[in-house]
This record gives C-alpha cells, structure tokens and sequence, in this order.
C-alpha cells in the first residue's frame, strides 16, 4: 500500500515537474524575411507602414514576432543571394517589396516558405509567378498594385494637367521582363487614343541618366513618364526629378516618392491600404492558411499626388478640376 503511495506521489511529482519545465520553454516567436531592393532609408516608409499595420493585428516587433531585413541597396545583382540567406535563416515567411526580380528571386530560392508579393511587379499570372490571381497554386500570393496597367490613365492625366503635351519621353530599362513590350507596344494604343506620340527612351543603368536628359534636351518632349521600370529608377528618385524639373518637362510618376523629390505628378494604388493588406496576408499565413488557397487581390483605392511648388516652377497651370480630386497637393 505505502509502495502504491509512494509511486503515485513520485509520478504526480515527475508529472509537475515536467508541465513545469515546459511552461518555462520560450515560445518559438515567428520571423519574418523582409526584401527589399533599396537601402533602410528608402525603404523606411514602407517597412514601417507594414509595421504598423501588423501591430493593428497585435504583432509586436520583438515581443511576438521578429522581421530579418535585407537590403540590396540598389544593386539588383543581390537579389538571388539575399534571398538566399533568408531561406538559410529559416524564416516563416519572406515579404517581397520589390517587383518581378525580386519575386522570382524569392520563388527560385524557395518552394516551401510562403511568399507575400508587396505590391510590385507586373501582372503576377503574366509574369508566371503565380498560376491565376484567385487561385495562386505553389507559395507565392499577396497583392498586385497594376502598376502597369494603369499606364493609360496615368497619360490621360497627364494630359488633362498640360493640355499641350503632345511627345512623351518614357524611361525604361530594357532588361527588365516585359518593360520593353510595355513601352513600345502596350503604352503606344493608350497614347494614340489621347492624341499622344510615346518616344521610349532606354536607361541600363545608373549612368544612363544624364545622357538621356541631355538627349531630351535637344528634343525637347512635352511631358515624361516613369512607368514600373525596375530598381535603376526606384534607387534614384531625386536623380529622376530632378532631371525633369531642370528640364523643366511636366512629369508622372508611378510612385509619390518621385513627387516628394519634385516631380509633378503620380498616381498610384493608395500605399495605407496596400501595407494593411500585406499585414492581412502575414496574418493569414502566420495562423495557418497556405498561400496557394489566398487570391492574390487588386487595389480598390488610388492616390492622385500633385506637387504645385514644381508646376509654378515649370510654369504649369493644374486645372483647379484637378486639384479638387488630388488626394494630396505638395506646396
């Protein structure tokens, strides 16, 4: 009887002792792999937007969940290996802020981890990055911005401001997928409808910059525009804008950084929505869901950004239509 006591005292003991030794286990706190093509200045606005959405959904940065962050500084060539050492890290999942290269980096480096498209690139099916926007298949979802897409409205308001504009240098780096078709067959049917006559201009590199201007220079077009043409424009806003307003060429832009450096005009997926959204696909992943069963989603919110300081300096006239519908006016 005393050796069942005895027995039954010593598991009850061994019992508690491992519930307790378990108890003081730390739980596993998941981590996630950010890539981006940009260096940590350049890119603070959007980490922290995303940051921000994903503490609305109660992650804590260091309390209950921990970002790697990788920056290729502009040098698109690191795309592959800084995908590479986040796979080596292990990471739940790798959020991708940059476009196709980036993407495809992500997928090459990895077919289990789940990847979330931060709102770059083309059209993702197009691209072959996922098999249809409602059913991804593989392990890559998350939203696409049409950045590409929205090519003609971003001329059609272009010109609606400078009702003049006629020749439309557009800047585009040709070993980018797609870019070249873009430019040279896609872009050219919007432009016929308004009236407008597209001159493609090539940029490779970073040094490209300064002949092209110097070529507009001579030719003198009546507008410019950016459209998504990889991290050679990306890594170089200020450059870009203000190339444009020594220029003085009326411009639009497929990002409002370039508005905030001085350039006239964009018009793209609203940035506050498309960082909530990447925090619900981090949720939904991070709770369990497979990338291959998210639908990768389309934006339903855009911003119209104008930068009045430079069209007083470039002596535009913005309609006042326009500025009404401005989501926001830079004085």
């Amino acid at each position: 009887m005393k050796k069942s006591i005895f027995c039954v005292a010593l598991g009850a003991m061994l019992f508690g002792f491992c519930v307790s030794a378990n108890a003081q286990q730390p739980k596993k706190i998941p981590r996630i792999g950010y890539l981006s093509p940009f260096d940590p200045a350049r890119e603070s606005a959007r980490a922290e937007g995303i940051r921000l959405a994903l503490r609305e959904r109660s992650y804590i940065e260091g309390q209950n969940i921990a970002t790697e962050y990788r920056y290729a500084e502009g040098n698109p060539d690191r795309a592959s290996e800084l995908a590479a050492e986040l796979v080596r890290l292990k990471v739940d999942l790798i959020v991708v802020a940059g476009g196709d290269l980036w993407i495809r980096a992500a997928k090459n480096a990895t077919k289990t981890i789940p990847i979330v498209i931060g709102g770059g690139g083309s059209d993702p099916v197009e691209a072959g990055l996922v098999q249809s926007l409602a059913h991804p298949g593989g392990n890559v979802t998350g939203i696409t911005n049409l950045s590409r897409v929205l090519g003609g409205k971003r001329l059609q308001l272009l010109k609606e401001a400078v009702p003049k504009v006629a020749r439309v240098a557009v800047l585009y780096d040709p070993a980018l997928w797609g870019s070249e078709l873009d430019v040279k067959e896609v872009l050219p049917v919007s432009a016929r409808a308004l009236g407008l006559t597209i001159q493609p201009w090539e940029v490779r590199d970073a040094n490209g910059f300064d002949k092209v201007f110097a070529a507009l220079n001579k030719q003198r077009p009546d507008g410019l525009y950016v459209p998504p043409s990889g991290p050679q424009m990306f890594a170089n806003p200020n450059r870009v804008a203000d190339s444009a307003l020594k220029s003085r060429l009326p411009s639009i832009y497929i990002n409002r950084t370039f508005v905030d450096a001085g350039g006239l005009m964009s018009y793209a997926a609203d940035e506050a929505e498309s960082y909530r959204r990447v925090a619900y696909y981090v949720d939904r992943i991070l709770n369990g869901a497979k990338p291959a069963d998210l639908p990768v989603e389309q934006p339903t919110k855009f911003e119209l950004v104008i930068n009045l300081k430079t069209a007083k300096q470039i002596g535009v006239t913005i309609p006042q239509s326009m500025l009404y519908r401005a989501d926001k006016v830079v004085k």
